[in-house]
């Protein structure tokens, strides 16, 4: 059977649902660190670097300031790095600043089990100590491994085991969404 008919798939947020919710986090981000003094975000290859590049330019619209953008792959820092593949892929990253007593804004698309976000702030602080680190996602499917919560949010879907998380941007999928499918069990 193909995969299109093992899995049901909806759209949970179509493309201006996802601005909206990016635009919101934007502010939120303005008002709990009040303003952008010190602020830079980094986004978790593939889709969080999407997502940061987005509230960043949100953040410039809201308060005139361009905040330094960096970009994180955290391929090496995985705990499940042998069962990824023989040769994982690697996109790169690059931090054009320095982290060091910097507020950091992490940002990546799905919260999960934690271990992706446990990852890339070993990652992080392996670069220098920044002031505080804070986490912007877009959707927190539940189902945590270990203790972290997001600090902004997109939004909020329980699932079950058995359903994935997809989300879309348009400058690497052709298009905006997220999406969540039941796997045949």
């Amino acid at each position: 059977m193909s995969e299109a008919l093992n899995e049901k798939a909806t759209v949970l947020m179509d493309e201006a649902a996802v601005q909206r919710a990016i635009i919101r986090i934007s502010h939120e981000i303005v008002e709990k660190n009040a303003g952008l003094e010190n602020i830079a975000l980094i986004g978790i290859q593939r889709r969080g670097v999407s997502m940061a590049k987005k509230i960043r330019d949100c953040l410039e619209e809201i308060e005139g300031v361009k905040v330094p953008l960096g970009i994180l792959d955290i391929t090496f820092y995985r705990d499940d790095l042998s069962t990824l593949s023989a040769h994982p892929v690697v996109n790169g990253t690059h931090i054009p600043f320095d982290v060091n007593n910097t507020k950091i804004i992490l940002v990546d698309d799905v919260l999960f089990t934690g271990r992706t976000i446990r990852s890339a702030i070993d990652n992080i602080f392996d670069m220098g100590r920044p002031a505080c680190i804070q986490l912007a996602i877009l959707i927190d499917r539940g189902h945590r491994q270990l203790p972290f919560r997001a600090d902004y949010v997109g939004k909020n879907v329980p699932t079950s085991i058995h359903e994935s998380i997809e989300v879309a941007f348009d400058d690497v999928d052709d298009n905006t969404n997220v999406i969540i499918k039941k796997e045949a069990e």
